[in-house]
């Protein structure tokens, strides 16, 4: 399955049927034409034929005719049997908690109230509805990113940890419940701020999460020089490269930058943006085509790279 990050009120949606070489071909395009935080494609093959479904999802009602010729070069006259909707706000909840199933990355184990019966006893539970903010742990992004900091645990407890573009606050509620201890975390959104504070009450960490709203590192909670021992992007490549002066000026010296919402072909521009930032690649893993990358300031790699092809 491929897929891009969902729009934070989504009003419509375009359905398509078509094959594998399409289906990729159309992701691509859409998710390069359209802004990233007012549309979300995802394409999945159809189970048991060679049929591709092709879905984009849009915050304000689309031009059909546009889109419509956007797609033909690719698909021809298939265009014209695209299917435009619009999707109710019940609707779209109700949508993306069907088929919700718990996810597991080390002991975090992310989950909805109706599978709380799934909590083993050593579990670092956290448990997520969906919401009008991405981030249910089922994207390949956020799980890249919890397997990564499973791995990074495994190694000794960061004491300072900073989640930019938090969006539910997974990665934040994770790093909280791991280390009980502060954790920062913010976006730019309102909406998700709001809904990463009404998660965080849900799963008793309060105390223990401090957000903010703004772009970025731009406030005084986040913007500290060389402080942060993890810190969590998972965001999109164009904006990781953009902020790659911030981000890399807050990470401590023997910390790490755990990045994602990067599809492979990102990842050779983004690792060149950090490396001349003075970063190397430590890990990498990929889930369903999406990459998580794992970097350390420092001088070149190592010659030997850890790289993991993860399963979803």
């Amino acid at each position: 399955m491929l897929e891009g990050l969902p729009p934070h009120r989504p009003t419509h949606i375009l359905r398509l049927s078509t094959d594998e070489l399409s289906a990729r071909a159309m992701t691509d395009l859409l998710g390069e034409m359209f802004d990233p935080t007012e549309t979300a494609v995802a394409a999945f093959e159809v189970e048991g034929t060679t049929t591709w479904r092709l879905e984009a999802y849009f915050a304000d009602e689309p031009d059909e005719d546009f889109v419509r010729e956007l797609i033909r070069p690719i698909i021809g006259d298939q265009a014209d049997e695209a299917v435009f909707d619009t999707i109710e706000r019940q609707d779209w909840v109700k949508a993306s908690l069907e088929g919700l199933k718990p996810v597991r990355a080390g002991r975090f184990l992310i989950h909805g109230s109706h599978d709380r019966d799934q909590i083993r006893a050593n579990d670092l539970a956290i448990e997520i509805e969906a919401a009008l903010a991405f981030g249910t742990g089922h994207h390949g992004t956020t799980l890249g990113c919890l397997r990564a900091f499973a791995d990074r645990l495994k190694r000794g407890r960061p004491r300072r940890v900073l989640d930019v573009g938090t969006g539910t606050g997974i990665l934040a509620f994770a790093a909280a419940k791991a280390l009980r201890s502060t954790v920062i975390a913010g976006d730019l959104d309102p909406e998700a701020v709001w809904t990463a504070k009404g998660n965080a009450r849900l799963n008793g960490i309060g105390a223990h999460l401090r957000l903010y709203e703004g772009p970025g590192v731009r406030h005084a909670l986040a913007d500290r020089t060389r402080r942060f021992e993890v810190v969590f992007a998972n965001i999109l490549a164009k904006p990781l490269k953009k902020l790659a002066p911030t981000l890399t000026a807050v990470v401590a010296d023997d910390g790490i930058l755990i990045l994602s919402g990067l599809i492979e072909r990102d990842v050779p521009g983004v690792l060149s943006t950090y490396r001349h930032r003075g970063f190397h690649l430590a890990r990498m893993g990929v889930i369903e085509g999406w990459a998580t990358l794992v970097l350390r300031r420092g001088g070149a790699a190592p010659r030997v790279v850890a790289r993991r092809r993860y399963a979803a």
